[in-house]
């Protein structure tokens, strides 16, 4: 009998709204939902992949579960406890937790300090260590990451991308966290070296027993990491599931054009693909459209109800395969 999952965080209904636009008198008449009304699990030891257009809300969701953003409204439940109606005094106490890597590594690396003492603030601000024992634990740290000990005297415009990337997860480490939000990890470096780091993800994951929510661009690049994988479109989950099941049985119509966007080097199976390409822009956050988020772009032949009606995140297999698609049904023998 398979080994029941834990739960580490859930998110409930979580939602992210930004004031664009106030009246005279300085409320609000303009808001923009980045995140609208989101849930899901994060299992212990697991890795969830978090997918998307640009501006689809996944970096807000991870910035949201950092505490980097507070929530508009909803539920972040973390060892049983409603992190989104903390105040900020008493979120501090759960932040070495949850840690963040940045997408921009040179960007989130304070510049005029060197690489050992950027790792070594984290543990000297939540009194971790002794400081005698800072710089043993340091080193360790960097050759965790596949950097060596005498470059913590080092700065971070002395290191390639990659090594700054390295110097970031080596930073996250150093609280001893139990979920790291990989927030496009990967996306600023060159191909040749994305590898390297996700491999490297990978191995920490397995010696510290890691759990993390990776955001990325493309399914191409979670499937290498990922244990499931979500999909995002306009600040809502569209579909959630399996690694294998999402990639070998796609539901909703935006998992399957992402699908097939992603390239495949095998011509035979390239000649097989058939290439869904979606028509017009994503609409506004500010004025999302009514009914389906995706409607205005969707391929396939809609009913009335898409346009007017919000369709409901269902298991549509009994085994936590999550789909917000009224159509699901009548398209799920589409040949892929």
């Amino acid at each position: 009998m398979e080994k029941e999952k834990e739960i580490l965080l859930e998110v409930k209904n979580l939602s992210k709204h930004f004031v664009v636009e106030k009246n005279f008198f300085g409320q609000p008449i303009k808001m923009l939902k980045a995140v609208d009304d989101v849930s899901f699990k994060i299992y212990k030891q697991e890795a969830l992949g978090l997918v998307g257009e640009s501006g689809c809300g996944k970096t807000t969701i991870g910035k949201m579960l950092a505490n980097v953003h507070s929530a508009t409204s909803g539920q972040i439940i973390y060892n049983g406890v409603d992190l989104a109606k903390l105040g900020e005094r008493q979120r501090r106490a759960y932040c070495k937790d949850i840690q963040l890597v940045f997408q921009d590594p040179y960007e989130s690396l304070n510049p005029r300090m060197s690489v050992g003492d950027i790792i070594a603030e984290p543990i000297r601000i939540n009194k971790l260590l002794p400081n005698n024992e800072i710089e043993k634990r340091v080193n360790y740290l960097l050759n965790c990451v596949g950097l060596a000990n005498h470059q913590r005297n080092r700065y971070p415009h002395e290191f390639s991308g990659g090594q700054r990337q390295r110097v970031g997860i080596a930073r996250a480490l150093a609280v001893q966290p139990k979920l790291i939000v990989c927030d496009e990890p990967v996306s600023a470096l060159d191909v040749s070296i994305q590898a390297q780091v996700l491999n490297l993800l990978s191995d920490l994951k397995e010696e510290f027993g890691l759990t993390y929510l990776f955001i990325a661009h493309g399914l191409n690049v979670v499937k290498h990491i990922s244990d499931r994988v979500g999909v995002m479109y306009l600040g809502k989950m569209q579909e959630l599931a399996d690694k294998k099941e999402l990639y070998d049985n796609p539901t909703h119509p935006y998992t399957k054009a992402l699908l097939s966007s992603t390239p495949v080097t095998n011509p035979k199976l390239k000649a097989k693909k058939e290439r869904i390409i979606l028509t017009g822009d994503v609409p506004s956050p500010i004025n999302p459209p009514k009914g389906c988020p995706f409607h205005t772009r969707c391929y396939r032949d809609k009913v009335e109800k898409c346009t007017v009606e919000r369709p409901a995140f269902v298991d549509v297999s009994g085994a936590e395969h999550f789909v917000a698609c009224h159509l699901y049904k009548a398209y799920s023998q589409e040949v892929k």
